[in-house]
């Protein structure tokens, strides 16, 4: 067996017999995926995945990164190739250096999937590399493992892709006139057009004018394109937008400054400040708009990314490169929530890689400001330690219910039941440790549990 029943529950018998009740409540609970990076395609077209190397290693940042730390090529891993020439050849190498990552909550996420969708019972390893890449492979060509197959063995009840403005939305318009009964939502994720730092972003705009017929060399028309946009996200079920941005500044310029400077930038004539400005500007704007058009806003800060640049030349964005930085908030939001904060009718969801802001700004804001939510623990706190500090840091002034549940925030398609499982579990074995202690009836750890796992996130993401 790959995975213990009692895993991640309290080593004390009495917490962990509490969690064991707790987690019989929430185990079988649909699960909700508001955020995330799958693709519509997989599920608008509904074909086999192509193997294993190509469904685990190569688009999981998470396992080259850490492959990548320990010597191993990425053109050994095809990384970056749209057709892989040896895929039993990079599950190979993937399987000899497993042990990379015990401990790791990438090894639970894979445990899991290995035993409970594919049956494996034997720990993989070098040894074991055929067994599995042979085992998966067949099961992989069968009719119950096509993408809208392992939809419904998930029990997903709410799958949200991320998705570009300048993106057409075919695959998710293919879903719809399937008359498939499933909900696959976009997520409008702006950050082509609103990031003066992207790769071609005047052609970016420009492109944005092209599709909605405005006149995006203006900053009135360029507006008026973001919003139509938004529209048009909005009538094909999105019900979030997500922001990507190196920081969390906003800022609050009048009609005549924003104009001006939206010029220099697309002119591609400002500075490393003036487009960090203009990056702050346009988070106001997102929530101008989503006060407007009820759609929920993420803002998803602190990333450093393509960290290294000579990978970075080589592969593009999106490469395991990116680092963590130390993130301000309370002063970085202030122009947006001196605008925006006291409005109950939006709904702003922060996270953070900075794990020392928890306890000293972000759960004494989301305790006040009605506008404010906390996301979970992302990325590189996506653990049961970073869920546990979480919990333990942000609980005592926001509560458990100025949060929003767990979202998964993945790419990997199959590691999707394993997450929302460790995190079911985390949740359930703290609020174990507070029935044990006697700062929480069980009826009441019942009902939280139920919120953690299901309600608070259908209810911050409109679902």
């Amino acid at each position: 067996m790959l995975i213990h029943p009692d895993r991640l529950f309290p080593a004390e018998p009495g917490a962990r017999q509490i969690a064991r009740r707790l987690y019989e409540r929430v185990r079988k609970l649909p699960i909700i995926s508001p955020h995330g990076h799958t693709q519509a395609e997989w599920f608008a077209r509904n074909e086999p995945f192509p193997d294993p190397a190509k469904l685990f290693v190569q688009p999981d940042h998470y396992i080259y990164r850490m492959l990548y730390s320990q010597g191993v090529l990425l053109e050994d891993l095809e990384i970056g190739q749209s057709e892989p020439k040896d895929s039993r050849r990079v599950w190979r190498i993937f399987a000899s250096h497993y042990y990379l990552f015990r401990g790791t909550p990438t090894r639970l996420w894979l445990d899991f999937a290995f035993q409970e969708l594919f049956g494996l019972q034997d720990r993989l390893s070098e040894e074991t590399a055929d067994l599995y890449f042979d085992t998966i492979s067949a099961k992989l060509g069968t009719a119950e493992f096509l993408p809208r197959a392992l939809y419904q063995r998930f029990n997903l009840e709410v799958l949200a892709t991320t998705d570009s403005p300048l993106d057409g939305l075919a695959d998710h318009r293919a879903i719809r006139e399937s008359n498939w009964k499933a909900r696959i939502l976009p997520t409008f994720r702006p950050d082509p057009v609103v990031d003066p730092e992207f790769g071609g972003f005047a052609e970016n705009v420009a492109k944005l004018g092209g599709t909605t017929k405005e006149d995006t060399s203006a900053w009135s028309g360029y507006l008026k394109a973001l919003g139509q946009t938004r529209l048009r996200f909005r009538e094909l079920g999105c019900t979030a937008t997500d922001h990507g941005h190196p920081t969390a500044r906003t800022a609050d310029l009048s009609m005549a400054e924003a104009a001006k400077l939206f010029d220099r930038v697309l002119a591609g004539d400002a500075d490393a400040q003036q487009q960090e400005l203009f990056r702050a500007q346009m988070l106001t704007e997102m929530a101008r708009m989503s006060l407007e058009d009820g759609l929920v806003m993420q803002i998803h800060p602190g990333s450093v990314r393509n960290h290294n640049r000579k990978l970075y030349e080589r592969y593009g964005r999106d490469v395991g490169a990116d680092i963590p930085a130390a993130t301000n908030y309370v002063e970085a939001l202030r122009p947006l929530l001196d605008r925006f904060g006291n409005e109950r009718d939006l709904t702003i969801i922060l996270f953070t890689l900075d794990e020392s802001t928890y306890s000293r700004e972000l759960a004494p804001l989301a305790g006040h400001y009605p506008c404010l939510r906390l996301g979970p623990p992302w990325w590189f706190h996506d653990s049961p330690e970073g869920m546990r500090r979480f919990r333990e840091r942000a609980t005592e002034t926001a509560g458990f219910y100025n949060t929003v549940g767990f979202n998964d925030d993945t790419r990997a398609f199959l590691s999707i039941p394993g997450r929302h499982d460790v995190a079911r579990r985390v949740d359930c074995a703290f609020l174990a440790r507070l029935v044990a202690e006697h700062r929480l009836d069980e009826d009441e750890a019942m009902e939280l549990a139920h919120d953690l796992s299901y309600g608070l996130v259908k209810e911050a993401y409109k679902l």
